[in-house]
This record gives structure tokens, C-alpha cells and sequence, in this order.
């Protein structure tokens, strides 16, 4: 045994296999805890049942989500499991966009993003964990996210800026981006990212 089995490292292992792995159910992740397919027991440390997994699971803030390519919905833990708010943030949030965002509307300072069922509390997490200048908030539902814009930023401008991140992968904006006086109606990126501004 490497360290010592406490409940503390043993959710930390948790966090490590669903980071580094596609975990679709319960039963994999307690095979690739216990070392089934990536070492022997004796290397992991953890002897669990499936009891204690799914609490740790409901701990950790583990919830499935299906990606935007439709495959099998995967295990998927809010930055590290914890509630404070994560350096690098930012770049966790332009691969999230990426992979979740399916769509975005505005109405006044509110930016809406649409994404797959499921995955909008997990992305908003991941938006308000970022700590964005310009953004004041979140509130998620199963699939739509809004994004408030703090004051002298628009929505269209904010949910354009969302819309931007998740086709480039490129950092925030820095406020030198040009507003368009008569923003079109609705567009759609290389990604087939809708943007309705």
C-alpha cells in the first residue's frame, strides 16, 4: 500500500480516476479503485464497497452528464470536489464550453447557454468557479444556464464572448472586442455553436 486508506484519500483517488477516465457507471469506477485493469489492490490501498462509493460519489458532487456528441453519459466531478473557487479556472471553463455548449440566446444583461440535458449546473459550477470580471452570477436549470452580465456589459456581448470561447479555446476577452451596432440575428461558429445575438 503507497499511503494510508483514509476517507480523504480515498475520495481524492476518486477525483484522479474520473478526471482521467471516461467512467460511465458505478461498477468501473469501483474496479479502477480497488485496481482492476490499472494495478493490483495491494497498489491502490482501498478496499470499498458500493455503498460507501456512491456516498463518496454524492460527497464529491458527482453527477453524469452526456457530452455533446451524444455518447453514454460519463461521471463528472465539479473542479476538485470542493467549493472554492480553482486557479486555472479559466481553461477548465473554454474546454468545458467546448465540449457542452450547444447554444446561445440573450435578453437584456442575461446571457442563455444552452447545453446537452444535464450538464448545465455542472458547466454554470465551472463558470462561477472561473471567478469571470464580467459576470455577477449563474442560476441553471437541467439544459439553460443564465449568465449574468455585470453592469455595462451587455448580454448579447457577454453571451458572444462565451460563444467565442467555446470554438477558440482562447482566454477571456480582454473588453477590447468591438460592439457591432446592429449585432445579426442569430449565427452559427465552425463548431455549429448557435449564436443568437
Amino acid at each position: 500500500m503507497t499511503g494510508p486508506a483514509t476517507k480523504a484519500a480515498r475520495q481524492s483517488r476518486i477525483v484522479e480516476l474520473v478526471r482521467a477516465n471516461s467512467v460511465r457507471s458505478q461498477t468501473e469506477l469501483l474496479a479502477l479503485l480497488v485496481g482492476s485493469g490499472t494495478g493490483s489492490a495491494a497498489e491502490s490501498g482501498f478496499s470499498v464497497t458500493q455503498a460507501t462509493l456512491s456516498r463518496d460519489l454524492e460527497e464529491l458532487g458527482a453527477i453524469k452528464i452526456r457530452g455533446v456528441d451524444g455518447g453514454a453519459p460519463v461521471y463528472v466531478i465539479p473542479e476538485d470536489g470542493s467549493p472554492r473557487p480553482m486557479a486555472g479556472g479559466t481553461a477548465r471553463l473554454h474546454r468545458l464550453l467546448g465540449d457542452l455548449l450547444v447554444g446561445v440566446d440573450h435578453s437584456g444583461g442575461i446571457a442563455v447557454l444552452r447545453t446537452p440535458p444535464g450538464a448545465a449546473q455542472f458547466l454554470a459550477s465551472a463558470i462561477d468557479r472561473a471567478a469571470l470580471d464580467d459576470v455577477a452570477g449563474t442560476i441553471a436549470g437541467d439544459d439553460t444556464i443564465f449568465v449574468l452580465a455585470r453592469d455595462g456589459l451587455s448580454g448579447a456581448e457577454l453571451g458572444s464572448r462565451f460563444a467565442g470561447w467555446a470554438t477558440s479555446g482562447a482566454g477571456p476577452a480582454t473588453g477590447t472586442e468591438p460592439a457591432s451596432p446592429e449585432p445579426p440575428s442569430s449565427t452559427t461558429n465552425s463548431s455549429g455553436v448557435a449564436a443568437d445575438d
